[in-house]
């Protein structure tokens, strides 16, 4: 109050001395009172100022907070000098505020965009196990409903105890923990998870997830290749060494048996021999180390060549083959693959036809392209299997096959020499009934057959 009343009392104060000493007494109350109630006017328009450009910074400093377009503001000689004062450190420390809150910005983008880049799915949880952040990677990899995964716990994502412990683990130990677990459904995925703690203080656990789901299909396939060939090497291996060693035990003088049993060593060494070349050659191709040499290709002429290698193994089981491919029908391919095929395709055929059955080659042009089917009245395929025949080493009748010599490598070597030549092939089988394996080529165009 000693702030408010001592500015209006001094001037009425000085007026009543100055009147006394001019000896005009009567007037000095007046004048003192009429002074006083200027001041007093003075003092609440002032206020009343102070008050209006208060409440117009308050207005402009809570449009600037909420993001509405700031109010204009007084003319500085309206402006009291404490106002803007205070004005001009309010606009400062909000130039301050925008300038943090840009680069806050930019680097949470930043963060955003290098977690999104990553092809690891990641999700980051609060202290009580509940996802508050993750990546678009852990998204397709978890591909949850309506709910997302913002705001869950890890066991509402991922049924699985183990890790559930984890993240616990680590948000109230902060431990870490390495598993590694598959989830089912209709596309099954492999995963390696890491569950860490966030650490440096603060609360909560963090997730990375590695797909591993075709490195563990391929890590399959290489087991399931050395098992495959050490049992197909093991077989003509063990014959030869056998009777090897029966011939060094003194039945190599024995007339009758020695040839016999030489001449069965001569066909396992075959057997071996045809299975390295076979695995050689598929070897070849998916390493993409065959340079094949794309020309016209007369299907017709390609067929002969293929069925005279196997006419002697189909007489001698009185089976007749029979081709029927027009001379017009002429495929772009590689020469040499085109008869590596239809001779792995008719020798087959043969192998597991009776005696007394027939084989048929048909070739047509439809939709574009050459098409070449080998039909046969052989044991047929069971629908079981059609899917798995062109994998390596497949077979439907594992001892059958070995006893006909075959390798299990033949129709996989058709499938990747049609691929490199932009064709394919498919299968269609009854039991019983026999099989038909289609073969289709590009068609040669009018300039290549020019060139």
């Amino acid at each position: 109050m000693r702030d408010i009343f001592l500015p209006l009392l001094l001037p009425a104060t000085v007026v009543l001395v100055v009147l006394m000493v001019l000896g005009t007494p009567g007037t000095v109350l007046v004048a003192a009172l009429i002074t006083m109630a200027g001041f007093v006017m003075a003092i609440i328009a002032s206020r009343d100022s102070v008050q209006r450009q208060l409440q117009l910074l308050a207005r402009r400093t809570r449009g600037r907070a909420e993001g509405t377009p700031a109010l204009p503001s007084s003319s500085e000689d309206d402006t009291l000098e404490e106002v803007a004062n205070l004005a001009g450190a309010i606009d400062s420390l909000h130039a301050q505020l925008n300038s943090q809150n840009a680069q806050l910005t930019q680097e949470a983008r930043t963060l955003t965009a290098v977690l999104d880049g990553m092809i690891e799915g990641i999700w980051v949880t609060d202290a009580e196990g509940t996802v508050v952040r993750h990546n678009d990677a852990l998204r397709e990899m978890l591909q949850p409903g309506s709910a997302g995964i913002t705001g869950q716990r890890p066991l509402a994502l991922i049924r699985n105890e183990e890790l559930n412990d984890a993240v616990m683990r680590a948000c109230r130990e902060g431990s870490s923990s390495r598993l590694e677990l598959t989830l089912e459904g209709l596309f099954p995925r492999t995963l390696a998870i890491r569950v860490t703690p966030l650490g440096k203080d603060l609360p909560g656990s963090a997730a990375v997830f590695h797909d591993v789901t075709e490195l563990r299909r391929l890590e399959k396939v290489r087991k399931d290749f050395v098992a495959n060939v050490s049992h197909e090497l093991r077989t003509p291996i063990t014959a030869i060494r056998g009777y090897a060693e029966t011939l060094q035990s003194g039945a190599l003088k024995d007339a009758e048996m020695a040839p016999k049993m030489v001449e069965i060593i001569h066909r396992q060494s075959e057997r071996l021999s045809e299975l390295v070349e076979d695995l050689l050659e598929l070897s070849r191709l998916e390493s993409r180390e065959v340079q094949l040499k794309i020309a016209n290709v007369p299907l017709a002429v390609a067929a002969s060549r293929a069925a005279e290698t196997v006419k002697p193994k189909a007489a001698g089981k009185n089976i007749h083959v029979e081709l029927q491919l027009p001379p017009t029908l002429v495929a772009r391919g590689d020469e040499r693959a085109v008869e590596q095929v239809l001779l792995n395709l008719l020798d087959n055929a043969v192998k597991y036809t009776p005696a007394g059955g027939r084989v048929d080659v048909f070739g047509t042009l439809e939709e574009g392209r050459c098409v070449v089917r080998v039909k046969d009245t052989g044991v047929g395929i069971e629908p079981k299997h059609l899917s798995r025949i062109f994998e390596r080493f497949y077979r439907v009748d594992k001892g059958r096959s070995r006893d006909m010599g075959g390798t299990g490598l033949g129709l996989s070597i058709v499938k990747h020499l049609l691929g490199a030549m932009e064709g394919e092939v498919k299968v269609e089988s009854q039991p019983n009934v026999g099989s038909v394996f289609v073969i289709f080529l590009p068609v040669a165009t009018a300039k290549a057959a020019s060139g």
